[in-house]
């Protein structure tokens, strides 16, 4: 039998229920079976509309008021043994189960509100003994579950509905039925006054003077997981947009337990307590801070990590509420929540980019917040998300405003210590960090004084750092070289004398007196002392106290360095100084790359980049790569910029 054809089989069978009271009884155990099988049907969202055009609601709502307290007929259903539940009660039960499916259908909830159901639903719900616990299937909640349900669905976004719910007293009963021994009929009672008190402030009123308050909040500690998610969830909607309501709430005594619910095995009270929490937080001060000291933070960090987009974006919420006060926001920071936060900004949902946004906006505010903010690389992640996030654009934007802000103002000291960090990847992030937010008139000496200029250069250097961060490098440097720091990097760590202690001094250079160690050079003879030698660099030690032949030779060829460079070279190693002329200096840094005489290298690197130009800039830079000079290939990156 087609949708059609059997709803209006069945209804015709319901029709016997409404015949004059001069017929014959109703069959009700007929009644109860067509009835049954209308809601089966009705749980196929395809057969509704064909139910509904068959007449259904004229059918179901007369019936369920007909069944007045006076006129129902206890007469024990045979199947049912002697469960005690009459078939009158069995029939409304399916009866209200009919309207909450049909009502699912937003088209319908009207007519049948207008049909007069909603009289029906509010007697059945009055009519619930609070100690009844339905035998057959026990939590089933029998008829005042259904009946509650049917509210629910009819009330659904519905304005309108939710006001004729209150006109016709039906909130009382509902609040009376949170007391109710089956956990299904207290879940059924908090889903309807949860829909009843969304977005209505007469609604929400009537709740909280019929004495709703203190039984949900007990309800928030029940063992079944769907009474407290439904309980958490009314007391969310009082509480929306309602001071007066949240300031009760609090009072009432429902922070603790809206806590605990975060460590729920429910994620759906997870959630609900995170939003709720959140909205507690705009209460007053002292309410952040109660939140935080009654221990909710760790919980709603643990939540940033969950797969659940839901659960993630709701614990960022409530973060972001609790980060407007100041002591809070050390404590999210201590308490590990700053890493998920900004992996959040890079999320694909809206909602949950535009919460951890606000979250560290609210972060960036402390001080104490900001070293830790640089070490997180936040600056550059914030820069890179600012473009990508165009819904959240505004909040990021003032985030890094105020990171300039804090950390120009009062935590660059906590940043230019984050330089001294034996991680690389800290120095890179805190001297790019520097490079945007520290003053003008500090940059010299965060730079140059501080060597903030060479952990850039190294990043740029690294062929191991990312692309990504190459720009980033060197943007930073850009921004350096627009300061008055370009003036002082071309002098920035000039060398001078070598340290040593003692050096022979010019006179004795190529000098046969005491000499006991000669070189062959371009096929002349150059004299020098092996004291000399061992105590310039660990090239000559090894060659002369190793196991090499030079050990215990007169003369050693030189067979690849010419005269000038040599003797310059050994000048360099009597003396500890050079004037080292642009003719030779290629060569003298080659020399004193073989020779690990690092004095004589920087000299030359300091000599070769007074001589760049944009035609040999890069074969410079290639040729401080070939011979290990560093402190040249940055030269040649500051002089490209």
């Amino acid at each position: 039998m087609s949708g059609p054809s059997q709803a209006a089989a069945l209804l015709e069978v319901l029709r016997t229920g409404l015949a004059p009271p001069s017929y014959a009884p109703p069959d009700k155990a007929s009644l109860r079976k067509a009835s049954h099988a209308l809601a089966e049907l009705c749980k196929q969202d395809e057969f509704i509309d064909d139910v509904v055009a068959a007449g259904a609601i004229e059918v179901v709502v007369p019936l369920l008021n007909a069944g007045s307290s006076s006129a129902r007929e206890q007469l024990v259903d045979d199947a049912a043994g002697t469960s005690g539940v009459s078939l009158q009660e069995e029939l409304d039960k399916e009866l209200c189960f009919i309207l909450g499916l049909l009502a699912v259908k937003p088209e319908y909830q009207t007519r049948i509100a207008h049909s007069g159901a909603l009289s029906g639903l509010v007697r059945l719900l009055k009519e619930h003994k609070l100690t009844s616990i339905t035998k057959p299937q026990p939590g089933s909640g029998g008829v005042a579950r259904r009946a509650a349900d049917a509210i629910t669905n009819l009330a659904h976004e519905n304005v309108d509905i939710k006001n004729m719910v209150r006109e016709q007293d039906g909130i009382p009963p509902l609040v009376g039925l949170l007391e109710a021994m089956d956990v299904k009929v207290q879940r059924a009672a908090c889903g309807a006054l949860r829909t009843l008190a969304f977005k209505n402030e007469p609604n929400k009123n009537v709740i909280v003077e019929q004495g709703a308050l203190p039984t949900l909040i007990q309800l928030l500690r029940s063992e079944d997981s769907g009474v407290h998610y439904e309980a958490v969830g009314v007391l969310g909607n009082l509480v929306h947009s309602s001071q007066h309501v949240k300031l009760r709430v609090l009072e009432e005594g429902a922070l603790q337990p809206v806590i605990n619910l975060l460590n729920s095995d429910c994620p759906d009270s997870q959630r609900e307590s995170a939003l709720l929490l959140g909205q507690f937080a705009t209460a007053d001060t002292d309410t952040k801070a109660k939140i935080v000291q009654r221990g909710a933070v760790p919980a709603l960090v643990r939540m940033l990590g969950m797969p659940d987009v839901s659960l993630k974006e709701m614990a960022a919420f409530a973060l972001g509420r609790l980060a407007q006060n100041v002591d809070n926001q050390a404590g999210i920071v201590q308490l590990g929540g700053l890493p998920p936060l900004l992996e959040l900004l890079e999320s694909k949902h809206y909602n949950l980019q535009h919460n951890a946004a606000f979250a560290l906006y609210g972060l960036a505010e402390n001080e104490d917040n900001i070293p830790d903010l640089i070490r997180e690389g936040a600056l550059q992640r914030l820069e890179d998300c600012k473009e990508k996030l165009q819904a959240s654009k505004d909040c990021v934007q003032k985030t890094i405003n105020r990171l300039e802000q804090v950390g120009a103002r009062r935590a660059l000291t906590s940043m230019v210590f984050l330089l001294r960090s034996s991680t690389k990847c800290v120095q890179q992030r805190a001297a790019m960090s520097l490079a945007r937010l520290a003053p003008e008139e500090q940059l010299k000496s965060i730079f140059i004084d501080k060597r903030g200029i060479d952990v850039l250069l190294d990043m740029l250097m690294d062929p191991a750092v990312s692309h990504r961060s190459h720009r980033e490098a060197a943007a930073a440097l850009l921004q350096v070289r627009g300061s008055s720091v370009c003036v002082c990097v071309t002098w920035a760590g000039q060398p001078g004398r070598t340290e040593r202690s003692v050096y022979l001094g010019s006179e004795y250079v190529n000098n046969p007196t005491l000499a006991d160690i000669s070189f062959l050079v371009e096929g002349r003879r150059f004299y020098a002392h092996r004291i000399a030698l061992l105590a310039s660099s660990e090239a000559f030690r090894a060659m002369f106290s190793g196991g090499y032949r030079e050990k215990d030779a007169d003369c050693v060829d030189i067979p690849n360095i010419t005269w000038a460079v040599f003797e310059a070279m050994m000048r360099f190693v009597y003396t500890g100084q050079l004037d080292v002329t642009p003719d030779i200096a290629f060569e003298l840094l080659q020399a004193s790359d073989q020779y690990l005489l690092e004095g004589l290298k920087r000299l030359c690197e300091n000599a070769i980049a007074g001589s760049l130009t944009a035609d040999n800039v890069l074969a410079t830079h290639e040729y401080s790569e070939q011979f290990s000079a560093p402190a040249l290939g940055r030269r040649c990156l500051l002089f490209v910029l």
